[in-house]
């Protein structure tokens, strides 16, 4: 038992490999690898490599959660790495235990958001990217756009719990237990399916199945028209909400009057640039620009267009790609405007709207519009975030945290939104959490140099300054090119002392010139 108040705090790497003994010390592959793993997880966690899961007897107390295959430095090829979980119905070790591993309780807000996470008191839903039954590979960004577009349009359903994109297509391509699918989203039903496109006409197979049981709830194919898509998609939404039991008020009914005929090749090029934008790159984003300006030659009132081109100049912006300035922010702005004005109930247009407004530093206005978003639509994970970093950025920190635990809560997957509630935890110096909450992050997107800076200006606050220093190393080696200043440049807090405070922990640990 500890008589001294202090709780250890460990992290641990295993894997299997090459191990050698040399004037007493271990060198060896394996033991890199292990080293890598272990920088991983988070405090009082462990990471393993995939081969060890393989190897571990079933009877032990363990599950696994697949944090997917991280690029570590030192290793050619990606390693696929697992968390190592208690299972479920295994006995939790005490609070004051002396070996505070894989049971000991998480530090609040930084593990995986409660990875068993119940059902909310209200329906709840995960949709599962659709399969791509085309025999055309190339169709796969068709597929992945039908389910995006169902899943957006059974979002803004009011007295519906829907997961978000990002999170739910964390799935594609596995075969899923459904009822796993359930426990870690937390949800009561998961709707799957496939889509084939052969030509001007679209076949989708659906099912609804319960989470709990694993059981059918209903199942339906829909061939249509490919300009009947959003028809489609509307009598999908429809017989979710008839099924669930969703009760429309009279408003909402109106809202969901039926949208028409599509231009298909408008369609298609709206759907082209969303993947394009998902791929999250500086090359990428030029097609999706001019996939979105061609959508919107085509059919100005395919509004979703001006919502994803706008956040396509701000993000252009913020990470200085493609030769973007500051009149991108202009530009982001006026595009969300045009997409609010022809569709007054566009949540993408709206959110895109709050986004530029904010770094635009206008964050009372940032704050009505995306207020306004989840007005729209309360599942809107996206919007939320949003609301996050202007409450942060305003000085809100305790209504920041609130917004960003209910945006993770939607899309417990979403890394942008990991950085934010790491960020505000650093303003509010808990660098515990912090720490678990950045480290995070690189679990979902490794080759992040703006979550290094903070974790490593939160070293120096903290006198780790060797672990200050190799993190930084590692933030030069994925992008030379960072700078301080452009993150102190575009970063619109309305109080300096968050900034001041990042550059004091660079300073100590010397890393600012």
């Amino acid at each position: 038992m500890l008589t001294d108040g202090i709780r250890p705090e460990i992290r641990v790497g295993i894997s299997l490999g090459e191990v050698i003994v040399a004037d007493g010390t271990l060198t060896g592959a394996g033991v890199v690898l292990a080293q890598r793993l272990e920088q991983l997880a988070e405090p009082n966690g462990v990471v393993v490599q995939g081969s060890v899961t393989e190897t571990v007897p079933s009877r032990f107390p363990f599950g696994y959660r697949n944090l997917g295959e991280q690029t570590l430095k030192g290793f050619e090829h990606p390693v696929r790495a697992f968390r190592a979980e208690l299972a479920a119905g295994k006995e939790v070790p005490p609070p004051d235990s002396v070996s505070p591993g894989v049971g000991a309780p998480p530090i609040s807000g930084a593990s995986e958001l409660q990875r068993r996470m119940e059902p909310p008191d209200q329906p709840s839903i995960a949709v599962l990217p659709f399969n791509n039954v085309s025999g055309d590979a190339e169709q796969e960004y068709f597929a992945d756009g039908i389910t995006e577009d169902i899943i957006t349009d059974i979002s803004k359903i009011p007295g519906l719990f829907v997961i978000a994109r990002n999170s739910s297509f964390t799935f594609k391509k596995q075969s899923v237990d459904v009822k796993e699918v359930g426990r870690e989203l937390g949800v009561r039903h998961v709707l799957e399916g496939s889509v084939r496109k052969a030509g001007k006409k679209v076949r989708i197979n659906i099912q609804l199945i319960d989470a709990r049981t694993g059981g059918h709830v209903w199942a339906d194919r829909y061939d249509r028209d490919l300009e009947d898509i959003f028809v489609l998609q509307d009598e999908v939404t429809q017989k979710v909400v008839e099924t669930l039991k969703v009760t429309l008020a009279g408003g909402e009914r109106g809202r969901r009057e039926e949208r028409g005929k599509v231009n298909t090749e408008a369609y298609d090029c709206l759907i082209r640039g969303r993947s394009c934008l998902l791929q999250f790159n500086a090359e990428a984003f030029i097609e999706a620009r001019a996939m979105l300006e061609r959508a919107l030659e085509i059919d100005p009132g395919l509004t979703q267009s001006y919502g994803y081109r706008a956040i396509a100049s701000v993000v252009e912006y913020l990470n200085g790609w493609n030769g973007a300035t500051a009149d991108h922010l202009e530009q982001a702005m006026a595009l969300a405007r045009r997409g609010c004005g022809a569709n007054e109930f566009d949540v993408i247009s709206h959110n895109a709207l709050a986004v530029s407004l904010m770094w635009l530093r206008m964050l009372d206005k940032a704050e009505v519009a995306a207020r306004r978003t989840i007005e729209i639509d309360n599942n809107f994970a996206e919007a939320h975030g949003a609301l996050g970093n202007i409450l942060h950025f305003s000085g809100n920190h305790e209504l920041a945290i609130e917004s960003f635990e209910r945006a993770l809560r939607l899309d417990p997957e979403f890394h942008v939104w990991i950085h934010g509630l790491g960020r505000v935890y650093f303003t509010l110096e808990q660098y515990d959490k912090a720490e678990a909450t950045f480290k995070r992050r690189l679990i979902h997107m490794p080759r992040s140099d703006v979550t290094r800076a903070y974790l490593a200006s939160l070293y120096g606050h903290t006198s780790r300054i060797q672990d200050a220093r190799r993190t930084w190393r590692e933030l030069m080696e994925i992008n030379p090119e960072y700078t301080i200043g452009h993150s102190l440049r575009i970063l619109p807090y309305t109080n300096p002392a968050p900034l001041e405070a990042f550059v004091g922990g660079l300073r100590k640990a010397g890393l600012t010139q």
